[in-house]
């Protein structure tokens, strides 16, 4: 039998290829060659399995990242994540706030990032600096102004990319921020978030598909999002009719169809909500009709602030099929620990995470699919 050594770095570069990100990781510190060999294109990278983003550890203050495949935490010093919330994932990147309301744009294993404008304002036509002011902690009702630390985990809470940075440089950023989960854009260069006109009321989640942005809106209408000759929304289907009161809809590209997720939830105390389940349908919106999903070919799906994720489970033994794995709602402070799977085949909840979460002014858990190739 030839020696490990003795193999070429064409058979390597096909070896690396079927390793996940921490076997990729420990290849590459073998020698220098096999470190080269690891960071090699040639051949596409097996398909990832999300990681966890969990937390910031209070005296490193290094970022813990929790790996679904091997069920093993990762704790990585990452500086430009010192203190910042994250407040969304997509393709393999992480949006990050600060506590002066601007954001980064990183991917956590190469350390590339992008500077981001400072978001706009969390209400409509007002200053944010009007609106950092102590609430009493009895405040109820009408618009209530937010501190920094507040300010900084509600101000967006979806954000998502057209496209890898690492692979194009014209993407283009979206993000929901605001009272009103409004919609705005950066690409890179511009000095501000262009917000996107023709909102009616609040909104659900927003997606790329097809070379579009989509948003979904509370009355179960969806809008695309066309820049020219202004950005504004422009409906482009009819109301859908759904069944149920869901606490949460997310949109999902699964292998080239528009899938709609919706989460249902119920408030066990106050001010603490915990998921009951979900509902999977596919919209078509010429005949203004929803085909319901029982099973998802055995995948599975990965819900919550990122971009939502799908995966061939058969691929990961540690993987349950037919399963939504989702993380917190919306809302970062307002829930008890709230993550779980959700089978679709006997409809019950279990946990994946012996650990339990609770939300923390610097990072609420979400998804993120390992991208430093």
């Amino acid at each position: 039998m030839a020696a490990w050594s003795d193999l070429t770095n064409d058979a390597l570069e096909y070896i690396t290829n079927f390793l996940s990100f921490p076997d990729r990781y420990r290849f590459g510190a073998v020698c220098r060659n096999w470190r080269s060999v690891s960071k090699s294109k040639r051949y596409p990278p097996t398909p990832q399995l999300p990681w966890l983003v969990v937390e910031e550890e209070k005296e490193t203050r290094k970022r813990k990242f929790y790996s679904l495949s091997d069920d093993k935490h990762y704790s990585i010093d990452i500086p430009e994540l010192h203190d910042r919330y994250i407040c969304g994932s997509s393709h393999g990147w992480l949006f990050a706030v600060d506590i002066k309301i601007t954001g980064i744009l990183i991917n956590p294993f190469t350390r590339q990032y992008f500077e981001l404008p400072r978001f706009p304002p969390f209400y409509k036509d007002e200053d944010v600096d009007t609106l950092i002011e102590e609430v009493p902690s009895d405040y109820v009702g009408g618009p209530r102004n937010y501190t920094f630390e507040e300010m900084q985990i509600r101000i967006v809470s979806k954000a998502i990319l057209s496209h890898d940075p690492k692979e194009r440089s014209d993407f283009t950023a979206m993000i929901m921020f605001g009272e009103m989960n409004t919609p705005a854009f950066w690409r890179p260069g511009d000095l501000c978030w262009t917000v996107v006109d023709g909102q009616k009321g609040s909104l659900y989640d927003i997606i790329y598909f097809k070379g579009n942005f989509y948003v979904l809106s509370p009355v179960n209408v969806l809008f695309l999002v066309d820049f020219e000759p202004e950005p504004k929304l422009r409906e482009v289907g009819p109301q859908l009719e759904l069944e149920g009161d869901a606490q949460e809809q997310y949109l999902i590209d699964f292998d080239g169809n528009l899938l709609l997720i919706e989460r249902f939830c119920e408030c066990v105390e106050k001010n603490k909500i915990t998921t009951t389940g979900f509902n999977v349908t596919e919209p078509n919106l010429e005949e203004n009709i929803l085909y319901e999903w029982y099973d998802i070919d055995g995948c599975a799906l990965f819900v919550g602030r990122n971009s939502s994720i799908y995966v061939n489970a058969s691929h990961f033994p540690k993987c349950k099929k037919n399963g939504i794995y989702f993380t917190h709602i919306t809302d970062p402070l307002d829930v008890c620990d709230d993550l779980g799977v959700y089978d679709m085949t006997d409809k019950k909840i279990s946990k994946f995470y012996s650990v339990e979460v609770f939300p923390t002014p610097v990072g609420s858990p979400v998804w993120l699919t390992p991208n430093p190739w």
